[in-house]
């Protein structure tokens, strides 16, 4: 899958959105990838999912026992993903703002994992998510992602095969460009401001 081809699901799932966003990591942008929508469709999820796997290396799919996503956003894809490499799928939450695996997963010590972002932007989500899958005593030997927001910036600590990179510029609240700072900022993802 290309990312012409990639970028055609998004807009074939009205999941390109143009305005003025709030992300997850506080930033703003005049670009907003509504993964929800993509993966609203299992037929695309699924072609999604299997266009990444393929793209993850040979020997992290060999070895990975795991597929873990951070909650809300990573659940589908994550769970598409581990289906495609036919391994289990979790997912770690944030009950009281710190995530952590509940709900009855559990880790054998040293267990290799692959964590799941639907998108990444700064990298801040995968990071906190990679260290509560080490405290419950995984190892996360990749991260992989839909999207990569950060156009390979995002330092996640382990290797990361992103589905497609994009260069989205993203802004300070208090450094806007003044058509940005013209519009009426929305929240559209999972994670309160």
């Amino acid at each position: 899958m290309t990312d012409e081809d990639v970028l055609a699901e998004f807009r074939a799932a009205d999941a390109l959105l143009e305005g003025h966003f709030i992300l997850s990591s506080g930033l703003r942008s005049p670009r907003y990838l509504q993964c929800a929508r993509v993966l609203m469709d299992p037929a695309r999820a699924e072609r999604l999912a299997q266009a990444l796997a393929a793209k993850i290396p040979a020997e992290v799919k060999a070895s990975a026992k795991a597929v873990i996503a951070p909650a809300m956003g990573g659940l589908i894809c994550g769970y598409e993903l581990a289906r495609a490499l036919g391994v289990e799928s979790m997912f770690v939450e944030r009950p009281t703002g710190t995530f952590e695996l509940r709900r009855g997963f559990r880790l054998e010590p040293g267990t290799p994992v692959i964590l799941m972002e639907d998108v990444v932007t700064t990298g801040l989500s995968s990071r906190e998510a990679i260290r509560a899958v080490e405290e419950a005593g995984g190892k996360v030997i990749h991260a992989a992602s839909l999207v990569d927001r950060s156009n390979g910036t995002a330092d996640l600590g382990v290797p990361f095969t992103p589905l497609i990179r994009l260069s989205v510029p993203s802004y300070q609240p208090d450094d806007l460009p003044p058509e940005l700072a013209a519009i009426p900022a929305v929240k559209p993802g999972s994670r309160a401001a």
